[in-house]
Parts: structure tokens; sequence; C-alpha cells
């Protein structure tokens, strides 16, 4: 189910990992002994639907958030309809605003997942998560899989892509992007958790510097209000 989710791009990309794909399939029904769990089993592998020679921007998150309802399988984004919205997402768009020198007021309709048409990829290193539980799917095989998943795209898109690390788990994932994107292409901050925002989000200015990079690179900028 989930190997077959993925674009067939990434199919091709990561052939070999099919069967670590089944396993983590079969480990999460022993998890959770078929009890829901979280974003729903079509949107698990949402952030993979996408051509992977496209991506120009790779976001790496920690896990889906655990409340029912918010988790869509996009790192960071959830329906633009739910209020309140996640205090990490809240906090991200804080960020743009001050970054790009907006108002709150434009950023609070900017929906996430509009990025992905951009050629960004809104990943977790883990896809899983119990209803309320964070963390509770982290040893199940995902990291393996994400890890790779990592690498290849990196490979891939050597250092026309850009990648933004948002937290500590997010940032274990410096070393499988480096060899091939080199360090100014991977920026790394603190999580936008209210946490640990202020210890190193705010004022990252992870947006701008983003644009920049992909311009040096003779590639258009993300509109992230858009």
């Amino acid at each position: 189910m989930f190997f077959e989710a993925m674009h067939p791009q990434w199919q091709s990309l990561l052939a070999d990992q099919k069967d670590a794909l089944e396993s983590i399939e079969k480990a999460l029904a022993v998890e959770t002994a078929g009890e829901p769990y979280l974003p729903s089993p079509p949107n698990v592998m949402r952030a993979f639907k996408s051509d992977p020679n496209q991506t120009r921007v790779l976001i790496v998150g920690q896990d889906p958030y655990p409340t029912p309802g918010h988790a869509i399988g996009l790192a960071f984004a959830c329906p633009i309809e739910i209020t309140p919205q996640p205090r990490s997402l809240q906090n991200i768009r804080t960020e743009i605003a001050s970054d790009l020198d907006a108002s709150l007021a434009q950023t609070a309709n900017i929906d996430l997942a509009s990025w992905v048409d951009q050629g960004v990829m809104l990943l977790n290193r883990t896809l899983t998560v119990a209803p309320g539980a964070t963390n509770s799917h982290l040893k199940i095989g995902w990291q393996t899989f994400t890890a790779t998943a990592i690498a290849r795209l990196a490979a891939l898109r050597g250092p026309s892509l850009v990648a933004i690390l948002w937290g500590k788990p997010a940032q274990t994932s410096a070393n499988l992007l480096e060899p091939s994107l080199g360090n100014a292409n991977v920026l790394v901050s603190a999580h936008p958790s209210p946490l640990s925002a202020s210890r190193g989000f705010f004022g990252s200015k992870p947006f701008s510097r983003t644009n920049e990079l992909l311009v040096q690179k003779c590639q258009q900028p993300i509109d992230w209000l858009g």
C-alpha cells in the first residue's frame, strides 16, 4: 500500500525499499492493534506523491501532529480551516511574516500544502503517530526509510536542492545531505514548537535565505506567501 502510493519516480528511486515499507505496514498493524493512526492511511505517503526530479526545497520535521484532524501527510501542514491551528504552524507563520516583512494577516491564510506545487517537499522523519502520542511510532522503521529517501533525494538533486532542518530529529539528516549538497545548502535551526521556537527558530530567516540560495542557482524563488 505505502510503496504503491508514491510517485512513480520515487518508486524507481526507492525500488529497494519496497520490502522495508511492507515491514513498516506490518509493524504498524501490530503497534496499533487495529486502532486508527495519524494521518489517515491514504495520506501517510503524501510527501512522496510529487516527482522528486522537481523538488527544489526539502523541509524536514519530526513526526505528524498527534491531534486528530490536523495531520495531512505533509510536515507542519494542516487543513487550512482548522482553528486554532497547531502552535508550531502558528510560529511558522510568525517567522514568515518577520522574515519576509509581511503582516500576520497575510500569513494567516497560507496553505503550506500549496508549497508542494512549487517544488517544496514537506517530510517528517517519522510518517505516522498514534493519536495524542508524539513519537509513538519512532521505532517501527520510519527513521531508516526516511533516511534512505533523504540521501537518495540529495544525490539526485545535488547542489540544486536546499534543505531546511527544524529541530533535533530533523538535524540528524544533515550528514545525509551535506555530502551531496554542501554545507551552505543545509539550513538548520530550532524546531518551531512553542517549547523551542524562541531558542533559535525565530529570527533564523529560513524563507529568505532559501530564496537567496535558489536565485544564486538561477532558480525561481519560492512564493512563501502564495
